[in-house]
């Protein structure tokens, strides 16, 4: 039980040093663009009420969501289209470098004047951004299959499609969820420069409007909140991995104990 416990209370260990050290050092600042941590929490509760939420925090939840998972479908479907054919890697890797190394910020005018202004566009500048880190790690691990299993499947007559969903995939999802964690910060980044560039109302906005108007206050409570997202999504994140490689983790922890 106390092994269980040792783990947890390591991770929370940084965080809540951090908070504190904060909290203390900034405990006397008269400045007013570092606030002391007390006044930033209080402008925290004042900021986030119901109405705010639902203008700001809401619209941004829901691009980030649709965006993200459309990324995670598309990142993985092609990646392991990409993954399983060697020809289709060469024809189409000068598109997907190209593509790749594009910086999201240069495609906001382009999404505003297709899509336009709303979170259908916001939504789809997530998905763009965070597609290639998925796709990448994905086409990756299945070509780092072992081909051994791979090949020990085909001589027992497994088809083809169940040596892909039994076998490659599986052996693909540690790089898989490692390219989803990543996808997490391009996710949240572009979701919050597509609010400050082409938007109304969300988390971007929110920050950009009190930055300008130098409520100092309004702007730590926008980037706390900003945060906080992120570390909800990367939690779900962590989560779902967990779940998902559970076989693996109990797979290392044999590998590691044997002789």
């Amino acid at each position: 039980m106390i092994k269980k416990l040792i783990g947890p209370a390591t991770s929370l260990a940084a965080p809540v040093t951090l908070v504190a050290a904060w909290w203390i050092l900034s405990a006397g600042s008269t400045s007013p663009y570092f606030l002391p941590l007390s006044d930033i929490v209080d402008g925290f509760q004042q900021t986030w009420t119901t109405e705010r939420m639902e203008d700001d925090l809401l619209p941004t939840v829901r691009a980030l969501g649709v965006g993200f998972a459309v990324a995670v479908v598309t990142g993985i479907a092609t990646g392991v289209a990409l993954g399983l054919s060697a020809r289709a890697r060469r024809d189409l890797r000068p598109i997907t470098e190209f593509l790749r190394s594009m910086p999201v910020v240069a495609l906001v005018p382009i999404g505003l004047v297709v899509l336009g202004p709303g979170q259908r566009m916001e939504a789809a500048l997530v998905a763009f951004a965070a597609t290639w880190p998925i796709l990448v790690s994905t086409s990756d691990g299945v070509r780092a299959a072992d081909r051994v299993m791979i090949d020990t499947a085909r001589v027992y007559g497994v088809s083809a499609r169940r040596r892909l969903l039994r076998v490659t995939i599986p052996a693909a999802m540690p790089q898989v969820m490692a390219g989803v964690r990543i996808a997490v910060a391009a996710a949240v980044g572009t979701v919050i420069v597509a609010n400050m560039l082409a938007s109304s109302s969300g988390l971007g906005y929110l920050v950009i409007s009190a930055q300008q108007s130098f409520d100092i206050q309004e702007t730590w409570s926008g980037l706390l909140m900003i945060g906080l997202v992120g570390s909800v999504l990367t939690c779900t994140v962590v989560l779902a991995e967990r779940v998902l490689l559970g076989w693996h983790r109990q797979y290392r922890s044999l590998e590691r104990t044997a002789p």
